[in-house]
């Protein structure tokens, strides 16, 4: 198996299609870069920047340059060295256009005598056997605005029904006897009802609470076949080296699914996006070589947090204990936006259970609300989470005892497990996703640094000794696993993260500032008042656009003041002030440049350490499209903006050129161009280097703010917490051990002499060094 040695992600959509990837590949080269990693690539719903809403298995985009840009990117990868690696969505396809998806478009003709009605995950018996779409506005007959206009979709029996934009096929012998176009819906294998009866009333499975992408059910052979022939000739003809795989978590059986994966690939590198909560094993007998990575983002950020500060930020905000908040913030969802899919599990339920339907839903609901990680992975993996749910239900829940203990040996049967097993587990990823991800991480506000995919805000800081602890079981257990910082889904790219993460070193500065600016400009809401002016100041300075649509997102999906299905109108006029007030209220503007001048320089040391740190420890290093250079971008779409590569690219030249002096820590980001090149570079050149793992040892007064490590002749050293730093007296006669021999600083081209060596010497132009065994 050909394993990358590091990866640059590349979102790939029509305004960067893979043509101008194939372009961009000398400077991938030259920046050191391994493999190249691609976003989706199938077909996708017109105008997706994301492109996981497939539309067709079938064929490569042609939005994103098609078969023959796949080509060209292969060629002029391979042609440099580099490897391919591609994400792809295998859980659910785009059906928001139905006649861009002629298997949504079949099953909607045809019902359950469509071939695609087994490649959808339906529930037939629920609505008189039509599949429900949430699609109508609120008015009272708006079932009379359909029309019955000429055909154009995909098979399409002459006439379509049409509501507004939207397009629905008409089945053989329903129409064209004089019957008015509510008549003809009325004898179609679809129900077309209000969007406000989604959450409750749905029948098909959906990607979390997306009604417009509908699961898809891989399990099935033909299915799986079918969904994969593309990807299966990706590999047969030598266009891509490894797969990303999009959550697993939804598959009805992901480690089934893996299986079948190795077959068709020939046992390629594969990747799981996996969110794994702490203390959480990926399932041994997982077919892949680890996960995403979001893992060790929670790892390197708690390293560069002061765990004082944090817990004077957490005496401020008082926030509601994590645990509790989250139970209801999962209860919330399995209660509202995913009663659906309770309720599917409830029509699961045999009636030898002897529970009332009612009784049935609130005890699921409850399960799910106490269920500790994402799912279980019945029979293998997860029977004692199942348990611990149960614990936790019946504390939280005593009178549910009863129902708890007749649901039990229902949902962990054994070694065969029943319908019900399979998509209890299959519910309990999407709850806890939306409950926690997408709701609670706007509410726990007290350091939001902290509130990343794949980390427990709660968990507020990690010292040295707790990071090399993790780095030993990393190289030891999954050395081919991916590392990142920043991704497409981050709530906060790395460095606003790092920059905000020096507000647990100066909590009262903080304190005060937050103080002022809510004064300034009050919500009336101090716990996204602090959310929010924390998002702002550590992406300062941002333009408007960017600023407000964050705040009406983030505000939405914390959902306890307004949300995205019912606003309140007053707060969000609150909040579009607040943000107005930050560029056109002098003082408020004011506050914020203020503090991100007294930050900006810590902050940045952060983010040179975080990227050192990330990039030369175990793993797979993963650079996100931009973030070589400073990166401080919000939640998507923000994330996901145009990037500059002609600006990296000529940054590069200049410090390939060698003429100019060790790059200063300014707003040119050459600093951090600097970290990743010379990172990535030696692992992908010199990987005898990193093939261990030691701890470096450090001694002094300032001992705990160096941070060390041997990868087996590559050692990385970087400072954390800079401003206690600065406070306590700088290094002082701190010192770190090397192994005897003659080293080069990769960053700035010194030598040093193995054994003792004073930090302020090692870091006398960067607050980090990358330091290579010259006689390895």
């Amino acid at each position: 198996m050909r394993a990358p040695v590091s990866t640059y992600r590349l979102q790939i959509r029509p305004g960067f299609d893979l043509y101008a990837a194939a372009s961009l590949v000398p400077y991938l080269r030259r920046l050191g870069v391994d493999w190249v990693y691609l976003s989706p690539i199938l077909t996708a719903e017109p105008g997706s920047d994301h492109g996981y809403d497939v539309t067709d298995f079938s064929a490569v985009d042609p939005a994103r340059g098609g078969a023959a840009g796949l080509q060209a990117l292969s060629d002029a990868a391979h042609a440099a060295g580099l490897g391919v690696l591609v994400d792809i969505v295998p859980n659910h396809m785009g059906v928001a256009t139905p006649a861009n998806n002629r298997w949504w478009w079949s099953l909607l003709a045809e019902g359950r005598g469509s071939r695609y009605a087994e490649a959808f995950d339906v529930d037939w018996a629920a609505a008189g056997g039509r599949i429900r779409l949430p699609v109508l506005g609120d008015g009272p007959d708006e079932l009379d605005r359909l029309e019955l206009v000429r055909g154009t979709g995909p098979g399409s029996a002459g006439v379509e029904l049409r509501y507004y934009d939207h397009r629905f096929p008409v089945a053989e012998g329903t129409a064209g006897d004089g019957a008015t176009a509510r008549q003809v819906h009325d004898r179609q294998h679809y129900e077309l009802v209000s969007w406000r009866r989604a959450d409750a009333e749905l029948n098909y499975r959906r990607f979390f609470g997306v009604n417009s992408l509908a699961g898809v059910r891989v399990e099935v052979p033909w299915v799986f076949e079918e969904s994969h022939a593309e990807i299966r000739r990706w590999f047969a003809e030598g266009l891509v080296d490894g797969l990303r795989i999009d959550h697993p978590d939804g598959l009805a059986d992901p480690a089934g699914y893996l299986d079948r994966l190795h077959g068709l690939t020939g046992g390629a590198y594969v990747l799981v996006e996996k969110i794994l909560e702490p203390g959480e094993q990926l399932p041994g007998r997982w077919r892949c070589q680890g996960t995403t990575g979001y893992d060790a983002l929670a790892e390197v950020d708690r390293l560069f947090t002061d765990p004082d500060g944090c817990r004077e930020l957490t005496a401020a905000a008082q926030p509601v204990p994590w645990p509790r908040m989250i139970h209801g913030t999962k209860r919330a969802i399995a209660d509202g936006l995913l009663h659906s899919e309770v309720q599917r599990l409830v029509r699961l339920v045999p009636a030898s259970a002897g529970l009332a339907p009612e009784l049935a839903a609130d005890a699921l609901a409850e399960l799910l609300a106490c269920f500790p990680v994402y799912r279980s992975y019945l029979p293998d993996d997860g029977a004692g989470y199942l348990a611990e749910a149960a614990v936790a239900a019946r504390i939280h829940r005593p009178d549910l005892a009863p129902a708890l203990a007749a649901l039990l040996p229902l949902l962990d049967p054994g070694a065969t497990l029943t319908e019900l097993a399979v998509r209890f587990q299959q519910t309990s990823g999407m709850v806890m996703a939306k409950g926690v991800e997408d709701t609670a991480f706007y509410r726990y506000t007290r350091l939001t640094s902290l509130n990343e995919v794949g980390a427990d805000p709660s968990v507020d800081a990690l010292d040295p000794f707790g990071l090399h602890a993790a780095l030993i079981r990393r190289q030891q257990d999954q050395p081919l696993a991916m590392t990142a910082l920043t991704t497409h889904d981050t709530k906060r790219s790395e460095d606003t993260r790092a920059r905000i993460s020096t507000l647990s070193e100066e909590p009262q500065l903080w304190l005060q500032h937050l103080q002022r600016l809510d004064n300034a400009a009050p919500l009336g809401h101090r716990p996204f008042a602090d959310l929010l002016w924390q998002a702002l100041l550590g992406a300062w300075p941002l333009d408007p656009e960017r600023a407000h649509a964050y705040a009406l997102k983030a505000a939405r999906e914390a959902g306890d003041v307004t949300r995205w299905t019912e606003p309140d109108e007053d707060f969000e006029k609150k909040l579009a002030a607040a943000v107005e007030a930050a560029f056109g209220d002098t003082g408020v503007a004011a506050v914020l440049e203020e503090l991100a001048g007294r930050l900006r320089q810590a902050g940045w040391t952060n983010s040179l350490a975080a990227k050192l740190v990330q990039l030369a420890m175990p793993g797979v290093p993963d650079v996100y499209q931009g973030t070589e250079f400073w990166d401080h971008s919000l939640v998507d779409p923000d994330n996901r903006r145009p990037v500059d590569f002609d600006a990296r690219s000529q940054v590069l030249a200049q410090l390939d050129a060698g003429t100019g002096p060790v790059p200063g820590i300014d707003a040119g980001a050459a600093a951090k161009l600097l970290v990743v090149s010379r990172t990535l570079r030696l692992r992908r050149d010199r990987p005898g280097l990193f093939t261990g793992y030691e701890a470096v040892a450090a001694s002094g007064p300032a001992a705990d703010h160096v941070f060390g490590f041997d990868r087996g002749g590559a050692v990385a050293l970087a400072t954390r917490l800079p401003l206690r730093l600065a406070r306590d007296g700088g290094w002082r006669d701190t010192a770190v051990v090397l192994p005897p021999g003659r080293w080069r600083d990769e960053l700035t081209s010194r030598a040093f002499a193995g054994g003792t060596l004073a930090v302020s010497e090692v870091f006398a132009q960067l607050p980090v060094a990358l330091l290579a065994r010259e006689d390895a």
